[in-house]
Formats: structure tokens, C-alpha cells, sequence
């Protein structure tokens, strides 16, 4: 074997070596770099995961603690008289509305308003209720068992989309409030003992004629 032969062994020889320091050395900066994102790395639950930390909301637990404390004072404090209200709607619906009520983006306007009249007859969950002054007008007070709308939620004034997150958690915030309102109010009244009555009434409207006018109530009273 020659010199050039020699040299050539030991070259072929050495190479090997040389891509296995080079592929230990690639191995262990892998694992340094998978060791960096593990120790910087927080992990979350499911549920943390897919609301971004918030808390999963709680319709019940929301109107539980938002409508006593909060709805039903603002719509006692802000209540119109249901006459000045389908005055002020009849003559100019947009002008009546920034005035007295609240909306979200370009939705139908709610009121928080106040009557007293007639009590009469339930039809369709509707407690119709004869005001004096208002005879071209329907005016009706959800009785239930359903209770539609979301003007308990879009009159009190102080709740808006933006405090939720996405339209579902909107939209079941205010079936939440109904439900509510339900059980503290509803619950135990019974139309059938105050018709012929006079009653004052309490509550949230989403008009959109002035004369069909449904509230939703936060207060039914013998009127004195």
C-alpha cells in the first residue's frame, strides 16, 4: 500500500466521526430548544383555552346578579308614562327614541315605561290592559308562560354587546333576565284576580308602531 493509499484510509476513516460530533451536537441543541419552550410554555384547561382565560359564561348566574341589583332600578328610575311615550313615538319615531330610550346600533329603540289602567283578559301570554287616553292603542303586559323580547336587556340602558363575548352569550343574557323576571314577578301573579282591576305596571317595551304596545314587567301593583 502506498502513501496515497494510507492518506486516503485515514481520510475515509475520519468522516464518519465528524458527522457523528455534528449530528450529536444538532441533537442536543434540539433538545436545549425543546427545554426553552417547555419551561416558557402555560398550559390551560379546556375551557380557559377556548374563552382566552375568561370564566365560561353563566346566564342564570348573570341575571341572578344583574337583575334585582341593577335592571329593575333602572327601568323604575327611567320609567315613562306609556301616554307620553306613544305621543312622542306616533309624531317622530327617531326623535322619540333618543329621547326616551336606548338601542344597540340601528335596532328598534326599547323604553323603560309605566301605566295604569283596566286589567282584562290573558290572550296568547298577553294581559290586555284598557289606558285611558290610549284607545286607538293596544297595550298588553306579558304574562307568560313565554316570555319574548330582549327589552329588559335592551332598555335598562347599561348593557351593551361589547360586555359579552360573542352574540350567543348577547342573545342568552337577555333570555336569562326574562327568566328571572318570571320567577320574581310572574311567578306569583295571577291575572285572573285583577281583571276588572286597575293595576300599575312597571316595565320595558321594544315598540316598533305606537300603537301595539307590549311591556315586559318588572312591577305589577293594585293601583291605588
Amino acid at each position: 500500500m502506498t502513501t496515497a493509499d494510507l492518506a486516503h484510509t485515514d481520510r475515509s476513516a475520519a468522516r464518519p466521526r465528524g458527522r457523528l460530533t455534528l449530528a450529536r451536537g444538532s441533537l442536543i441543541a434540539l433538545v436545549l430548544v425543546f427545554a426553552a419552550i417547555a419551561a416558557t410554555t402555560t398550559y390551560r384547561s379546556g375551557t380557559e383555552a377556548k374563552t382566552g382565560g375568561k370564566p365560561t359564561f353563566d346566564p342564570a348566574r348573570y341575571a341572578t346578579s344583574t337583575y334585582e341589583p341593577r335592571v329593575v332600578p333602572a327601568i323604575k328610575k327611567n320609567a315613562v308614562d306609556i301616554a307620553t311615550l306613544h305621543k312622542a313615538i306616533a309624531a317622530d319615531t327617531e326623535a322619540a327614541g333618543k329621547q326616551y330610550g336606548h338601542r344597540a346600533g340601528t335596532g328598534p329603540y326599547s323604553y323603560a315605561a309605566t301605566l295604569t289602567g283596566t286589567a282584562g283578559a290573558v290572550q296568547n301570554g298577553l294581559l290586555q290592559v284598557t289606558v285611558s287616553g290610549l284607545d286607538k292603542a293596544r297595550v298588553s303586559v306579558q304574562v307568560g308562560p313565554a316570555i319574548n323580547g330582549t327589552a329588559l336587556r335592551d332598555a335598562a340602558g347599561f348593557i351593551t354587546f361589547g360586555q359579552f363575548t360573542n352574540q350567543v352569550e348577547y342573545a342568552d343574557a337577555a333570555t336569562a333576565l326574562n327568566t328571572e323576571m318570571k320567577d320574581k314577578v310572574l311567578k306569583a301573579f295571577d291575572p285572573a284576580a285583577v281583571r276588572g282591576k286597575k293595576i300599575t305596571v312597571i316595565g320595558a317595551m321594544t315598540p316598533l308602531t305606537a300603537d301595539v304596545l307590549t311591556l315586559t314587567p318588572v312591577s305589577i301593583e293594585a293601583a291605588s
